[in-house]
């Protein structure tokens, strides 16, 4: 099978050893995501306002969410949902499906999941920020723990 093969859509799993409701507030709180995802975000209005190093902040809008189960926005020009399913073992199986017409910011987005969702594994399940938080070592530099 080729490498995300869906026409403008990004797909991947994660499986955290944090039960659904440790992953859901990573997500849907200020607080979570400023432990992996943005320096800072302010929550208002069903507008998330992310900040994000080197970028201008960004006003992403919440379309769905549903407690210990879905979160889905407007990020970037795609639509991104996150999907969570506790396991058997206590954890939960995190699925990201982010949507977007434009094949170009598909391939700018895929590497750029991983990265989120990498950080938000070590920050939810082990407590660690894996981001260096450096105005110079950013994405557009070849930095990929910004």
């Amino acid at each position: 099978m080729p490498f995300q093969p869906k026409l403008g859509q990004i797909s991947w799993k994660v499986h955290f050893a944090s039960p659904v409701e440790s992953v859901y507030l990573a997500l849907t709180t200020d607080e979570g995501r400023g432990k992996f995802w943005a320096e800072h975000t302010r929550e208002e209005n069903g507008m998330i306002a992310f900040s994000i190093l080197n970028y201008p902040v960004y006003q992403a809008q919440i379309l769905e969410q549903t407690k210990h189960k879905r979160f889905r926005l407007e990020y970037f020009g795609t639509e991104v949902t996150f999907e969570l399913t506790p396991t058997q073992d206590g954890g939960t199986d995190l699925a990201l499906t982010a949507v977007t017409p434009n094949e170009k910011i598909k391939q700018e987005m895929t590497a750029g999941w991983v990265s989120v969702l990498l950080a938000m594994k070590a920050a939810v399940d082990f407590g660690v920020d894996l981001r260096n938080h450096h105005p110079e070592r950013v994405w557009d530099n070849g930095y990929l723990d910004n």
